[in-house]
């Protein structure tokens, strides 16, 4: 079987014999049912060939069904009704239709949630564009003569707009025929804890998942709410470069917003709560990241107090006292980036028992259920890691748990984090503060980015990379980088720390000459050795 259609012929060919609910999967190459006793298995499979398929095999499985008492037995509309359409929404559905299940998506607006609309996919693709423009007005190649026009904002946008376009019709809209499970748009709002009403309307479920994500958080300052302001989701509809963003945060979305900002011609100025850039990585992370975007002309404010913000003729002010000193920072644009917050707010979870925390977050266990044994939650909605693929994981589990085996856990330890800015910053696993924390007696090994051959090529050597190990077991811990392609190195720290490797699994292996990659072998290296004293390629 190659695709959907094929399983529709299997599935047909298994119904003419008889067979009971009978489903197809194309992409495990096997198909499930329950056969009656009279059906032998030389008609089964000569069904199969006469549909114009090969079957290879069959497993045999005994089921002891145990009808309820009439009083325990209730007739539901869906047996899984998903609240929301986006990355964990659509990976739930999709695990769920393995499962043979009755299966209805609810979306308030636009199917696909935030990574292809208002998130990872929107601002990539003009992060991409920024860093092309950045590095076709200022490269370090000599006789490599560039120059560059003014920035047409409009016309990205409209590219960036029909990317989007693309990229929801094929991977969420036109899946919910490919699935077979049905889309409802409107508000949802628990009744009781098997019932939503919708447009008026009550449906039914057994189970049910919260999956309706999270929006940008506004902090509360004084004046804000009175002055006009961007958001992660309206800057990346801006027409025209602001000739001053002042930008409120400077977690990832922050630095990646700012950064295209000042790519494409704005002044930039960045203000943090903290004494520090990304107070949560190493030491080494935050002084590289500062030392870049310092490099690139972005200004740079930390242990900053904010005390209001005003705005006269389209001039917002910035009132801030900095180590004891007042300051006003004042521009024509202004970007609130200071964390998200769970959308939970008009679905009455109290009806349906069901607990959120303290920031409005949905409480899971570690199944992604809920203090309701019937209802999940996954994805962003929980405040959990705040990436596509770890709702799009919590998602399947919990679908999974829901409708199908259960019992599944979601194991974060191995989470890659990317923030996609020039150089790109990526971590994986602990910090050298977390492992000690969990009583790991730790080295660690901290190469500057001058150490790597891949760097010295590019004439770009901003950057440095970080490996914690356990000091008894010599595994690594975690793996912090800030480099070009930052991300796509990270993935070799991501199997690391999964699979248990150690220093000397790293420093064993064959790295290729002139990659960012091979940095992470030369940070292997370096728990031992001065890798300065190498020569290139040595093991």
């Amino acid at each position: 079987m190659t695709c959907t259609d094929c399983e529709n012929h299997i599935v047909k060919a298994l119904s003419e014999l008889g067979a009971v609910r009978p489903s197809a999967d194309f992409r495990r190459n096997e198909a499930v049912f329950t056969a009656p006793s009279e059906l032998s298995l030389d008609r089964l499979f000569k069904a199969v060939r006469d549909a114009g398929y090969v079957p290879v095999g069959v497993e045999l499985r005994e089921e002891r069904c145990v009808e309820p008492p009439q009083s325990q037995v209730r007739e539901y509309d869906y047996d899984l009704l998903i609240i929301g359409s986006g990355a964990a929404a659509f990976s739930a559905a999709i695990e769920a239709v393995k499962f043979d299940a009755r299966i209805a998506i609810i979306e308030r607006s636009t199917v696909g949630g935030t990574c292809v609309n208002v998130g990872c996919v929107p601002s990539k693709t003009m992060l991409r564009a920024g860093e092309i423009y950045h590095q076709a007005g200022s490269h370090p190649f000599a006789g490599i003569h560039t120059s560059v026009r003014s920035v047409d904002l409009s016309a990205l946008i409209d590219q960036k707009d029909a990317l989007v376009q693309e990229l929801r019709k094929h991977k969420y809209e036109d899946l919910i025929d490919a699935y077979g499970f049905k889309l409802l748009h409107g508000e949802a709002r628990f009744a009781d804890g098997h019932t939503v009403i919708v447009n008026e309307q009550r449906i039914t479920a057994a189970k049910f998942l919260i999956a309706t994500g999270a929006s940008p958080e506004i902090p509360d300052i004084e004046g804000l709410t009175d002055v006009s302001y961007l958001t992660s989701t309206s800057a990346l509809d801006l027409r025209a470069v602001p000739d001053h963003l002042i930008v409120i945060g400077s977690g990832f979305i922050a630095l990646e917003m700012g950064q295209f900002f000042r790519d494409a011609g704005a002044r930039v100025t960045l203000i943090q709560r903290s004494e520090r850039l990304l107070p949560s990585h190493e030491p080494e992370i935050s002084d590289a990241v500062r030392q870049f975007l310092q490099s690139q002309g972005i200004d740079v404010i930390c242990s900053a107090t904010y005390e209001r913000i005003s705005e006269v003729d389209g001039i917002k002010s910035v009132h801030l006292v900095v180590q004891g000193e007042a300051r006003v920072i004042r521009g024509d644009a202004l970007l609130v980036a200071a964390g998200r917050a769970p959308n939970t707010a008009g679905l009455d979870l109290e009806k349906a028992n069901v607990r959120i925390g303290e920031k409005g977050q949905v409480l899971v266990v570690d199944g992604m259920r809920t203090s309701n044994p019937d209802v999940y939650a996954a994805g962003d909605v929980t405040l959990g890691p705040q990436f596509v693929y770890v709702a799009a994981h919590q998602g399947a589990i919990a679908a999974s748990n829901a409708v199908g085996k259960e019992g599944r856990k979601v194991d974060l330890r191995a989470v890659p984090s990317v923030i996609f800015t020039h150089p790109a910053i990526a971590s994986v696993g602990m910090t050298e503060e977390k492992a000690k924390a969990h009583g790991h007696d730790t080295r660690v090994s901290v190469v500057p980015l001058d150490a790597v051959p891949r760097a010295l090529a590019n004439h770009d050597t901003t950057g440095v990379l970080k490996l914690v190990a356990d000091a008894k077991t010599r595994k690594i811990l975690g793996v912090h980088v800030v480099a070009e392609n930052a991300g796509d190195v990270i993935y070799s720290g991501v199997l690391a720390i999964k699979f248990g490797l150690t220093i000397d699994d790293i420093a064993g292996t064959l790295a290729p000459y002139l990659t960012m990659a091979e940095g992470l072998k030369l940070a292997a290296l370096t728990f031992d050795r001065d890798v300065s004293t190498l020569s290139c390629c040595a093991g």
